[in-house]
């Protein structure tokens, strides 16, 4: 009976979180932590802000967790044209670049069972110099110019991975 509940109980977890995350893909793997453990309070998922493209995961809390620590991470990857010119005007479109912003909730600690996980934010989007300092002119005298609107959130990763278990129980992706 006990299994069953279990096996019910992640099912009904798995379609909650995948119906709540919506633009992102959600999997929860149930051999990845511990026997019985479920969404007590919150709504597992992330969502991004169109006009800061900040990603924010929420704060929700899992149940039957036993002692059992966990660590929550989150990687947002940015992209971005920058442009070279030459003295003489000449343009040169260099290939959109990548920058990661990782955050973590550090290691989470439960009590009476219980783990509280935080809401994690992807943090600042990298800045035009962090993009041009990225970028490749093809020699020192060209000016680096970020091209006005080309950063975009290309994707992000949000776990929660228990200690002792291989792999994370919930892994997020998106956009």
């Amino acid at each position: 009976m006990k299994r069953l509940l279990f096996v019910l109980t992640s099912a009904l977890l798995a379609l909650f979180v995948s119906t709540s995350a919506a633009q992102a893909g959600t999997t929860i793997n149930p051999s990845a932590a511990p026997t019985g453990t479920h969404l007590q309070t919150g709504t597992i998922g992330c969502s991004v802000n169109p006009s800061t493209l900040i990603v924010t995961c929420s704060t929700f809390e899992l149940a039957g967790v036993g002692g059992a620590n966990a660590t929550g991470s989150l990687v947002a990857s940015y992209t971005a044209t920058v442009q070279c010119r030459n003295h003489g005007g000449q343009i040169v479109e260099v290939k959109s670049q990548a920058e990661s912003t990782p955050t973590s909730t550090g290691s989470l600690s439960p009590k009476n069972g219980k783990l509280t996980v935080p809401s994690l934010n992807s943090g600042p989007v990298p800045s035009a110099s962090d993009f041009e300092a990225m970028a490749t002119c093809p020699n020192g005298n060209w000016t680096k110019e970020l091209e006005s609107g080309t950063v975009t959130l290309s994707s992000f990763t949000y776990t929660l991975t228990f200690a002792g278990f291989s792999g994370p129980y919930i892994t997020i992706t998106g956009p």
